[in-house]
């Protein structure tokens, strides 16, 4: 039988949450990762946040990352002033997860960043992000959908053909690309909703969240390409 590949995917860390009788703090994350992960014929290990130091040898351990969703990147690692709708700053968080994909790009490891992951590979690779837009989520709690269109000849394309209505919610997006990267999904407003690198390792980021849709073309890719040889 061949083995599965591992695949890390990032946890945050959330204060008081309550489960039954307890109340404790926790390194949290959706359900919806860790299956997306195994349906698409991975094995998923949650990474609690961990010193920056740490990753290179998290990441020595895995076959594949992802980098999950979440809260905006503090506009200071990207080397601006906050906005007026830009959420308060997680910084153990944006620590963690830069070094992750900073270890993960060096070693060559398959990553996928979903929505916030997306933003933390452009901000990882020297790019900026927009602050905010609007139209790109529903009410607070509920996502929305909205068309993407694959840029032809990418890597997202040749898994995602044709122009697809996906799950989305987020008011940031890429401004500037970080070094290397490209764009391979817009939006029908013209938002960059997808970066890949175009050589190497399988690198690809998302806007939109995969784990709340039934669509396992994107994440087969990545476990495809973490599978051992």
């Amino acid at each position: 039988m061949t083995a599965r590949p591992l695949i890390g995917i990032s946890t945050y860390e959330e204060s008081g949450v309550r489960w039954g009788a307890w109340r404790m703090d926790a390194a949290l994350l959706p359900l919806g990762y860790p299956r997306l992960v195994q349906r698409a014929g991975g094995l998923a290990a949650m990474l609690p946040p961990d010193a920056p130091e740490q990753a290179a040898a998290t990441v020595a351990r895995l076959d594949g990352l992802v980098v999950a969703g979440g809260p905006d990147v503090e506009p200071a690692r990207y080397g601006a002033e906050p906005g007026p709708r830009t959420g308060p700053p997680d910084r153990a968080r944006d620590a963690w997860e830069l070094a992750l994909v900073r270890a993960a790009l060096e070693r060559r490891v398959p990553l996928l960043g979903i929505c916030r992951g997306l933003q933390v590979l452009d901000v990882a690779l020297g790019g900026t992000l927009v602050q905010h837009l609007d139209g790109h989520g529903g009410v607070p709690g509920v996502f929305g959908r909205h068309p993407v269109k694959p840029v032809p000849g990418t890597r997202y394309a040749d898994a995602v053909p044709e122009e697809t209505s996906v799950p989305a919610f987020h008011h940031q997006a890429v401004d500037r690309f970080g070094t290397g990267l490209i764009p391979s999904a817009y939006a029908a407003d013209g938002t960059v909703e997808a970066v890949e690198l175009p050589t190497g390792a399988w690198v690809l980021g998302v806007q939109w969240h995969p784990e709340m849709d039934e669509d396992l073309r994107v994440v087969r890719r990545l476990v495809q390409a973490a599978a051992p040889p």
